[in-house]
C-alpha cells in the first residue's frame, strides 16, 4: 500500500497520457471538437456579466435623468443587449451540453478500443500467466480499471483544461476591467489554494484506502460465496462472517474519510468565496481611490465582479476533484498498459496450416519448468505414430498434464522439440494446431448458457444435426432429451445443475463434435460412475480406431488396449511398452498395477 501511495504523489505520467490519447487517435475530430467547445465556453462566459455591466452604467444608470426621446433608445439598447446575453447563454447551454456529451463519448469509444485490445492480450498470455496472476485481477484489469481511464476524458485531463481557460479568462476580464479592484478580490486566494491543496492529498489517500478495501472486499466475496458448501459444512459461519466484517469496516472508514474531506472543503470554499464578495462590498462602499465618474460606474462593475467570482469560484470548486479522478485514471492505465506490454505471449506464430494433421506426435529431450529451474519433465522424449493409442500414467505430481499441455502449446517449453507429423509445433498456425488437438480434462468446465452452446462453444457453423450425432455416439442423446428444453436447457454457471459425470460427459462430446487429428483424454472417466465410463469406453473404442489418442488415466484398467503406455515418475520416463510387457517386466508399472487391483479387491471385499 505505501508503494502504492508514492506511485499516486505523481499526478500523472506524460508517457502514459501519450499512450492513453494515441486511442483517441482516430477519433481526432470529435476531441479537437471538444477543445473548440472549451476555447468557445472560456470565451463566452466572461461576455455575460460585463454586458450587464454595461447595460447598468450606460443604459439603465442614465435612464431617469434622459428626456424621453433618450429614454426610449436607452430602452432599446437595455432590449439589445438584454438579447445578445439571451443568444450568449443559449449558445453557452448547447456549448457545455455537446462539451460533456463528446468528452464522455470519447471516453467510452477509448474504452471500449482498450478493453478489446486488453481482451485479445489476455486471450493470447501462455497459461503460466494464469498460474502466476489471480484471475481477480486480470478481471480487475479488464473491467474496472479501464472503466477508469474513461474519467480522463469526461471528468480528467479535458474537462481540467477547460477549466482552467475558463478562469484565466475570467481573470483577463476582471484585470481589464479594473485590476485593482480584482486584486482585492483575490486577496483570499492563497487560502484557498491551501486549502485545494490539502484536501486534494486528503482524498488521494483516501481513494487508495477505497480502492484496496474494494478489491479486498471482491477477493473476500468471491472466494467465500464459490466455497461456500466449505464453509457451511464445517460451521465457520461466524468466523468467516467476523472476518468480512473487519475488511467492510475498513471499506466504510475509508470512504467516511473522504467524505469527511468534501464536507470540510466545500464550505471552506464557499467561506472564501464569501470573504470575497465581502471585499468587493467593502471596496465598493468605500470608493477607495475613486474618481466621480469610477463612482458612478460602480454599481455595474459591483454586480459584474460578484457575477466574475461566481464565475472564477465554480470550477476551482471542482478542480482538486477532477485532478484527483484524473490522477487515479493514469494509475489504471499504468496498470491497463502493463497488461498490453506483456510479452509472455506465444511469441511464434507459424504459418504452417496442412488441411489435417495426420498425428504423428514425437517429444525429442523435452525439458520443461512452470518456475524456472524447477523441472517437472526431464530430457522426456517418445513417438506415438499415426493412429496409435498412448497411455500415459504415473503417481499425482508426475508430469502427465504438463505433457499435454505443451503439445498444443499452452506453455513455452526450456529444452527439446515437440513435433507433429514432423513438423515443430511452432510453426503450424496456432488455431490451426488446437482445433486439430480434442482435450477431455478431468476439471471439466461449462459455460453459464445451454447445453448446445457448451458442446458448440457458441460456434453457430456447426450444425445441430452433428451435435446430435456425437451425443448418440457417447449415448448422452436419451438424458439430454429428458432435460427441460432438451439441448436448450441452461446449465447454470460452471455447470451446477448438472453431476460432475454428466458435465464429464458433455466435454467429451464438445471433444468429439471438431473431429480431431489427436485426442487427448486427461483422467477422462475419474469422475464418473461405472455405467457413464462404459459408456465412454465404447465411444472410445470406436474414435480411437485410426485416430491418434493420448489417454492419461488412473484407473489402468482402461488403457489395456493402447499400442504403448509411458510410465512417468517425478517427471521422467521410468518405462514404455504395452500392458503386457510392462507386466512381465515386473517393474514400476507392475507395482502401480498391483496396488492399485489390491486396492479394488480390498473395497469390494468390505462392501461384500
Amino acid at each position: 500500500m505505501a508503494e502504492e501511495a508514492k506511485k499516486n504523489k505523481k499526478i500523472f505520467d506524460f508517457s502514459l497520457l501519450r499512450r492513453v490519447f494515441r486511442y483517441a487517435a482516430p477519433y481526432k475530430g470529435k476531441l479537437y471538437l471538444s477543445i473548440f467547445l472549451s476555447i468557445l465556453l472560456a470565451v463566452i462566459s466572461p461576455v455575460r456579466p460585463w454586458l450587464i455591466q454595461e447595460t447598468i452604467n450606460k443604459f439603465v444608470r442614465l435612464g431617469p435623468a434622459a428626456d424621453a426621446l433618450h429614454q426610449h433608445l436607452l430602452a432599446n439598447m437595455v432590449i439589445l443587449y438584454t438579447i445578445i446575453g439571451i443568444v450568449l447563454l443559449l449558445i453557452e447551454t448547447v456549448a457545455r451540453f455537446y462539451f460533456a456529451f463528446i468528452t464522455a463519448w470519447l471516453g467510452q469509444t477509448v474504452v471500449r478500443d482498450l478493453r478489446v485490445d486488453v481482451y485479445k492480450k489476455v486471450l493470447g498470455l501462455n497459461l503460466s500467466q494464469f498460474d502466476k496472476t489471480p484471475i481477480g485481477t486480470l478481471t480487475t484489469r479488464t473491467i474496472n480499471d479501464i472503466e477508469a481511464i474513461n474519467d480522463i476524458f469526461s471528468d480528467g485531463l479535458i474537462p481540467i483544461v477547460a477549466d482552467l481557460l475558463s478562469i484565466l479568462s475570467v481573470l483577463a476580464f476582471m484585470f481589464w476591467v479594473d485590476w485593482k479592484l480584482t486584486l482585492v478580490c483575490l486577496a483570499p486566494f492563497p487560502f484557498l489554494i491551501l486549502a485545494t491543496w490539502l484536501f486534494k492529498e486528503s482524498v488521494n489517500k483516501s481513494f487508495i484506502r477505497v480502492r484496496n478495501a474494494v478489491a479486498a472486499l471482491n477477493a473476500f466475496v468471491q472466494e467465500h460465496i464459490t466455497g461456500i458448501a466449505i464453509v457451511q459444512a464445517f460451521a465457520a459461519e461466524k468466523r468467516e462472517k467476523a472476518k468480512f466484517n473487519k475488511i467492510n469496516r475498513e471499506h466504510r472508514n475509508a470512504n467516511i474519510h473522504a467524505i469527511f474531506a468534501y464536507s470540510v472543503f466545500f464550505p471552506v470554499v464557499e467561506i472564501i468565496l464569501a470573504v470575497s464578495t465581502g471585499l468587493l462590498v467593502w471596496w465598493g462602499a468605500n470608493r477607495v481611490g475613486l474618481s466621480e465618474k469610477q463612482a458612478e460606474e460602480l454599481g455595474g462593475k459591483i454586480i459584474s465582479f460578484y457575477l466574475y467570482l461566481n464565475l472564477l469560484f465554480r470550477p476551482l470548486r471542482v478542480m482538486a476533484d477532477k485532478f484527483n479522478v484524473l490522477q487515479m485514471g493514469m494509475v489504471a492505465s499504468e496498470r491497463v498498459f502493463k497488461v498490453l506490454d506483456n510479452d509472455d505471449v506465444i511469441t511464434k506464430e507459424g504459418a504452417y496450416a496442412p488441411p489435417r494433421i495426420k498425428g504423428k506426435v514425437q517429444f525429442d529431450h523435452v525439458n520443461f519448468a512452470y518456475v524456472e529451474n524447477r523441472y517437472v519433465l526431464k530430457n522426456v522424449s517418445f513417438t506415438m505414430e499415426q493412429g496409435q493409442t498412448v497411455a500415459i500414467v504415473g503417481h499425482t505430481g508426475s508430469g502427465k498434464t504438463s505433457i499435454i499441455s505443451l503439445l498444443n502449446r499452452l506453455y513455452h517449453i526450456q529444452e527439446g522439440q515437440i513435433r507433429i507429423d514432423d513438423v515443430p509445433v511452432e510453426d503450424y498456425k496456432l488455431d490451426v494446431l488446437r482445433k486439430s488437438i480434442g482435450v477431455v480434462l478431468q476439471d471439466v468446465f461449462l459455460f453459464s448458457g445451454s447445453i448446445v452452446d457448451n458442446i458448440t462453444l457458441r460456434n453457430d457453423a456447426i450444425p445441430m444435426e452433428r451435435v446430435i450425432a456425437a451425443a448418440k455416439l457417447i449415448g448422452m442423446h436419451d438424458f439430454i432429451m429428458r432435460l427441460p428444453g432438451d439441448y436448450h436447457y441452461n446449465v447454470m454457471e460452471r455447470g451446477a445443475s448438472l453431476s460432475l459425470g454428466q458435465r464429464q460427459l458433455l466435454s467429451f462430446i464438445r471433444a468429439l463434435l471438431y473431429d480431431p487429428s489427436i485426442l487427448i483424454l486427461d483422467e477422462a472417466t475419474s469422475s464418473v460412475d461405472t455405467e457413464s465410463e462404459l459408456l465412454i469406453q465404447e465411444a472410445i473404442d470406436k474414435l480411437i480406431s485410426g485416430r491418434s489418442s493420448i489417454i492419461i488415466a488412473h484407473r489402468l484398467s482402461t488403457i489395456r488396449k493402447a499400442n504403448q503406455i509411458i510410465v512417468l515418475d517425478k517427471g521422467e520416463i521410468k518405462e514404455i511398452g504395452t500392458h503386457e510387457q510392462l507386466l512381465a517386466k515386473g517393474g514400476f508399472y507392475a507395482k502401480l498395477h498391483e496396488m492399485q487391483f489390491r486396492s479394488q479387491d480390498e473395497s469390494n471385499r468390505k462392501v461384500s
